[in-house]
């Protein structure tokens, strides 16, 4: 069996209870897994409980070359956990991964994690900073201001203004998306979704900022506020 948990969510920025949820398995024989992408290098102290088995990492997350992860696994006792390869040739990698590696790939996530594992980011500092100027009376809801969360992270609903309208005037001063960059298909968010149907609330749409540190993520929090006024329905 296996339990796989995403670390931190890349649509909310919210930081799951992997610590916990390691707590609860104890000596379940289920491995546990989880996909660190958005959390490795900036909450990296829930990852060092011995029950997670299984940690997979991004590159690109941290700074690295864009092409470039890692799996991170340990050993349950003299247990290696039970992987299977997905090709096959050499035999690299104890059989799981054959081929010639990108060794500057390699280089540069270890020179991005060096860098990053230096600066973490203050996440208690950073939560609550921004979501305390918000109300959903002036037409947008900061998701997920109440818990804890990475910083480079924001995701608002709106509930009286036009998305398209309020990402094409922003487009000159701000990255902003209606979403995750990895989700390439133009419809509703399903954790949008999934947060309507818990907190009874309906929105228009979602407005997402994001940045490697806190400056830029506030650049882009203080266009929003900018240009909501003008984009009202």
């Amino acid at each position: 069996a296996l339990v796989s948990v995403m670390h931190v969510n890349n649509e909310t920025g919210v930081i799951q209870p992997i610590r916990e949820i390691a707590d609860g398995l104890g000596d379940h024989p289920a491995w546990f897994h989880t996909d660190s992408a958005q959390g490795f290098g900036k909450v990296t102290s829930d990852l060092i409980h011995p029950r997670i088995e299984m940690i997979s990492i991004s590159g690109h997350k941290i700074g690295a070359p864009k092409g470039v992860g890692a799996l991170i696994t340990r050993r349950r006792g003299y247990k290696r956990p039970p992987l299977q390869p997905l090709m096959f040739g050499g035999g690299q990698e104890r059989g799981l991964r054959p081929g010639t590696l990108a060794v500057p790939l390699i280089a540069g996530l270890g020179f991005a994690y060096s860098h990053t594992h230096t600066q973490r980011f203050d996440t208690s500092a950073t939560s609550h900073s921004i979501g305390e100027e918000f109300d959903s009376d002036k037409g947008w809801l900061e998701i997920g201001f109440a818990a804890p969360r990475v910083p480079g992270i924001r995701l608002f609903g709106l509930t009286k203004l036009d998305q398209e309208a309020a990402i094409l005037m922003l487009r000159a001063s701000a990255a902003v998306s209606n979403g995750a960059a990895c989700n390439a298909r133009y419809s509703r968010s399903h954790v949008l979704t999934a947060i309507e149907q818990a907190s009874h609330r309906i929105f228009a749409g979602c407005i997402r900022i994001s940045g490697r540190d806190q400056e830029s993520v506030q650049s882009g929090v203080d266009s929003f506020k900018q240009c909501a006024k003008s984009v009202v329905c």
